[in-house]
């Protein structure tokens, strides 16, 4: 991430807009659980909002810097902080009650990893699992926000198609002006 968009996910207006906006939306979708996968924490405004409602978590970070930071800021709590890559995570299968993405998917650099990580995600749920996730609409004020970065937005058109075939079920995918919203399930045993 470049160093306005690093500065903007650390900010107040950010840490407002997660507890006012994001937070209510996520607890109407449903509820976590006990154990809870994290992808992408950045800065860790949204590790620090989801971390007091479950009582596990666990967030993958590919910045070695930003996961170190996130580490040692939260030893000794509930949360374990893995410096990695979120599509080959090595964590063991049907663990989480649910995962979470937050404004990542955009800084992975091929919608190709996007479907890795997906899958991935798909993996580590459990059976019935819940995963969420809000990212940015493909705008022009968001595009100039990410010079000299990665940029590649998830087409909402597309994205039920491709959590499906990642091994998801009961899609939801909503889009507002700036952003989409989605959850999806890991099926139950037939």
């Amino acid at each position: 991430m470049n160093r306005n968009h690093v500065e903007f996910l650390s900010s107040p207006r950010w840490a407002e807009m997660l507890e006012t906006d994001l937070l209510p939306w996520v607890l109407s979708v449903g509820d976590l659980g006990d154990d809870v996968l994290e992808v992408g924490p950045g800065p860790g405004l949204t590790t620090d909002l989801m971390r007091s409602r479950v009582r596990r978590l666990t967030a993958v970070e590919v910045d070695g810097d930003l996961a170190g930071e996130l580490a040692a800021r939260l030893a000794g709590t509930n949360v374990d902080v893995i410096h990695g890559d979120a599509t080959d995570t090595t964590l063991e299968a049907n663990r989480f009650s649910a995962a979470f993405c937050f404004s990542m998917l955009h800084h992975m650099p091929t919608t190709g990893d996007q479907d890795r990580l997906f899958a991935e995600v798909a993996r580590v749920l459990r059976p019935g699992g819940l995963f969420v996730g809000v990212d940015s609409r493909d705008l022009e004020p968001i595009r100039l926000n990410h010079a000299d970065d990665i940029f590649t937005p998830v087409p909402p058109a597309t994205l039920p198609g491709r959590l499906e075939g990642a091994g998801l079920s009961g899609v939801r995918v909503d889009a507002d002006t700036y952003q989409i919203r989605f959850a999806a399930r890991k099926p139950l045993p037939a």
